[in-house]
């Protein structure tokens, strides 16, 4: 295998946003679940993205994992690798951001690293160092709640600068305008004047284009799944990747049962379910319940046993920020949060005992701990459901599945029925 891109992922929803992204751009592109084992299995790529669960861990582990990918990467080819991080930035003031970014850069041997969240297609912009979702900035969006990392600073260069070691600077809007050539001659500078990190802003698909040219040719980067698009579109431009990357990818049609689970408590996950109670049976599970000892697998699986035949079934923790709130008030962040995605984790490994072989997943953690239970290593990256969230086929393993991982915020009101109608 020799790689144009490798790119290592701090969740595992953001890692298929990212895969995806490069896909679509044209870049032949695999996804693993952990640096793998034993590569020899999976076909050969452009682009491989290494999701890892390091977002909310210690900051220690999360480099020592990041950097165990970055070298497999390596080792097989990559150039460029690229950190990707959440278009949102979540991250606490002592890290993970900064210390991987650290970590990854100093092995790349570059002096700094530009670095930006924007990814305009999903709302997400950067404009004088300052995330913006939609209209308005990040801290004062919905999206600052985040339950594990709650974001109240949209002011990247700051944030940025409390986690990292080094100095961070700005590409400003003005200077990506310029071109390519100007944001590297930018970026010099920066690292001459002792900076080793500089925000850039991207407002448009072109400003991603135009650093995805300007650092194509360094060694390291970090940025949402926008960024993944510069790169991914420089490369094309250089002759690398096929027209139909993901149409290649599919193969046969899977068939077998299909179940729909539900961890996140953003609004649009709240809402799709509530939308997909007109197509399918829906249970929510009683989290107050479950942390009382509840059996709350044995009641969804014994309700999804019952229904599978008749067709899909929806299983969901999701309850209002204020609910949730509550228990965690209660019993703890961490505990809520684990009791949660553990009791889907077990649902998803019973309902795949179960027959089940086309799997939509809703919310970050909850997908990183369901494909974990499942031992699922590695995908092909297939069509788009929504912009983010691609058609996922697993790759090594005997008998094939179709899932979506989706992060919370991701996706419309139809989402659920809409990936189900496209597994079909």
């Amino acid at each position: 295998m020799s790689l144009a891109l490798g790119c290592v992922a701090d969740d595992y929803t953001g890692a298929s946003d990212l895969a995806n992204t490069l896909t679509k751009a044209g870049l032949r592109t695999i996804q693993t679940i952990g640096v793998p084992e034993d590569d020899r299995a999976l076909p050969e790529a452009d682009a491989v993205v290494v999701a890892l669960k390091s977002r909310s861990i210690p900051a220690d582990e999360a480099v020592a994992r990041s950097r165990e990918a970055e070298r497999w990467l390596r080792a097989r080819g990559a150039a460029h690798v690229m950190f990707k991080v959440c278009s949102t930035f979540d991250s606490t003031d002592a890290g993970n951001i900064g210390p991987v970014m650290d970590a990854l850069r100093a092995a790349a041997g570059e002096r700094i690293a530009l670095v930006t969240p924007a990814f305009p297609e999903t709302g997400r912009s950067v404009y004088q160092g300052n995330l913006f979702v939609g209209s308005v900035p990040l801290n004062e969006s919905p999206l600052k709640d985040h339950p594990l990392n709650p974001m109240r600073d949209a002011n990247l260069v700051r944030v940025l600068a409390r986690q990292s070691a080094g100095a961070v600077g700005l590409i400003d809007t003005a200077t990506v305008a310029r071109g390519a050539e100007a944001v590297a001659a930018r970026l010099d500078a920066l690292a001459e004047e002792g900076k080793q990190a500089a925000i850039a802003d991207a407002i448009f698909d072109s400003d991603l284009e135009v650093l995805g040219r300007a650092i194509i040719a360094k060694k390291f980067s970090v940025g949402a799944s926008g960024l993944g698009l510069g790169l991914a579109r420089a490369l094309a431009a250089d002759g690398r990747g096929t027209r139909d990357a993901a149409g290649a990818a599919m193969g046969e049609p899977v068939g077998g049962a299909a179940a729909c689970l539900a961890g996140s408590c953003s609004q649009a996950t709240l809402q799709q379910v509530a939308a997909a109670e007109a197509q399918m049976p829906v249970l929510r599970l009683d989290t107050a319940a479950l942390l009382a000892g509840a059996d709350a697998v044995g009641e969804a699986l014994a309700f999804a046993e019952a229904r599978l035949a008749a067709g899909p079934v929806l299983i969901a923790s999701s309850a209002t920020p204020e609910a949730v709130r509550a228990l965690q008030a209660e019993h703890g962040v961490d505990t809520v949060g684990h009791a949660i995605e553990a009791a889907l984790a077990a649902i998803a490994e019973g309902l795949v005992a179960r027959g089940v072989r086309r799997l939509v997943v809703a919310g970050g953690e909850t997908s990183g701990a369901v494909v974990d239970r499942l031992g699922l290593r590695a995908f092909l990256l297939g069509p788009e459901i929504a912009a983010g969230v691609p058609i996922l086929r697993t790759a090594g393993r005997p008998e094939p599945m179709l899932l979506a991982l989706k992060s919370g915020n991701f996706g419309g009101p139809d989402f659920f029925g809409r990936a189900l109608d496209m597994m079909a």
